[in-house]
């Protein structure tokens, strides 16, 4: 097989993609629980959910398909409602990263909003400190593996992400109350706020806890939301040496990913998928709207801003996205922009690392050498909570590791 041949999905690149050391740079906590846990943890605590079985849970609530994207976020809602203690909090990181951990994938960074699960029994320390612990736990026990501590097989790792969110309402106690001691300020200015506020208690837990807080992240609506609402948030993290990444061009156009970029040194972006529609360029008669496109992917290809796609994620919230050979990523992999592949939303997406790989595969035109790029990439432009030197060291190890998996097979680059 030619570094140029596509690869042709079959049995055995399937057992391949499950094997190989994989990343997750976009996972979002309470978008990827067990709904066995959902429905084990809603019954100890009295939380109603609109069925109490798996089965239910599946057709009425997290579905194949969302109307839009707001439809998509109101799932996180229930997910919530079961994360309000410290050992709930920790069950479900460690069962998201053992859920990793079973199909390859040795790096995620996984992210939340803090800011849901504060409450009288748990400031934001707490509830940072307690999704570390169970990612800990999980981690702690693979790296015992044989085969990992001989050094044949690399360690798993993980940094946590905290979001700050575009916009929001009393969704949470700690948001109640934020809104209500600032009762004569304007809601934009509120929701700034809030983001400071996670930006300055992320960067003292990470300080004082020693947890491996690597990134803040913003996320929710676009529309009518924009990133620079936000900036004096990422200032702060920016200051404060820790890395930014902005969900942008998920459900808005270019304009957002360059608002993401320039008012909040996004250093990756999350999802991106509108980054080539001139359609979706805010309307200014001065602008070439083309040319603004070319520049601004220019820009993000010349800086290696990596961009995090979410196959499913985007089909199941754009109803325009008719089929995923329509998706951006075809565009990406042409411009040979940096983009790693990611979940998303493990549970709300019904998907995993090695079924977006497959995906991509089967609806784009990737050789060994891309594929073998994109998940490389995921390593290389982690925000990894060691010294340059350590990742480093661990990028060889993984890559060293995928060339021996492949050598000699249809994935050999």
């Amino acid at each position: 097989m030619t570094q140029q041949s596509r690869i042709k999905y079959t049995e055995e690149v399937a057992e391949l993609i499950n094997l190989i050391p994989k990343t997750d740079l976009h996972v979002h906590l309470d978008g990827s629980l067990r709904l066995q846990t959902l429905t084990e943890i809603a019954k100890q605590e009295n939380v109603e959910l609109p069925s109490s079985t798996v089965e239910g849970l599946n057709e009425l609530v997290f579905k194949d398909n969302y109307a839009n994207l707001e439809e998509y976020l109101k799932t996180f809602g229930y997910a919530c409602a079961v994360m309000q203690k410290p050992e709930y909090l920790e069950r479900i990181a460690y069962e998201l990263a053992q859920d990793n951990q079973n199909e390859g994938v040795r790096y995620i960074e996984v992210r939340f909003a803090p800011q849901l699960h504060i409450n009288k029994k748990m400031d934001m320390k707490k509830v940072i400190a307690s999704v570390d612990k169970g990612l800990e736990c999980a981690q702690k026990e693979f790296n015992l593996r044989p085969e990992v501590k001989s050094g044949q097989e690399p360690p798993f790792n993980y940094g946590i992400i905290v979001s700050a969110l575009r916009a929001f309402g009393p969704y949470s106690e700690y948001y109640a109350n934020f809104i209500n001691s600032l009762a004569y300020s304007d809601m934009k200015d509120i929701v700034g706020l809030c983001s400071l506020e996670l930006a300055r208690g992320a960067v003292k837990t990470r300080d004082e806890l020693g947890v491996p807080i690597v990134a803040l992240d913003l996320a929710g609506a676009e529309k009518g939301n924009p990133a620079k609402d936000h900036r004096k948030a990422f200032q702060y993290a920016h200051e404060n040496f820790l890395a930014k990444t902005v969900h942008a061009g998920e459900a808005y156009g270019p304009s957002s990913i360059f608002q993401a970029i320039t008012e909040c040194h996004a250093e990756r972006i999350g999802h991106g998928m509108f980054l080539f529609d001139i359609t979706k360029v805010d309307e200014d008669s001065r602008i070439d709207k083309e040319r603004y496109v070319d520049e601004l992917s220019q820009y993000i290809a010349d800086r290696r801003v990596t961009i995090e796609v979410c196959l499913t994620s985007n089909l199941q919230t754009n109803p325009g996205l008719k089929s995923l050979e329509q998706h951006s990523f075809k565009k990406m992999i042409e411009r040979e922009l940096s983009t790693t592949i990611c979940t998303d939303n493990r549970t709300v997406s019904k998907t995993t690392v090695t079924n977006e790989i497959k995906l991509a595969l089967q609806n784009f035109d990737m050789n060994p050498r891309t594929l073998k790029n994109t998940i490389v990439y995921g390593f290389k432009r982690s925000f990894f909570p060691d010294r340059y030197a350590k990742k480093r060291q661990y990028v060889r190890q993984c890559i060293d590791y995928y060339e021996k998996l492949v050598q000699g097979t249809i994935l050999e680059a």
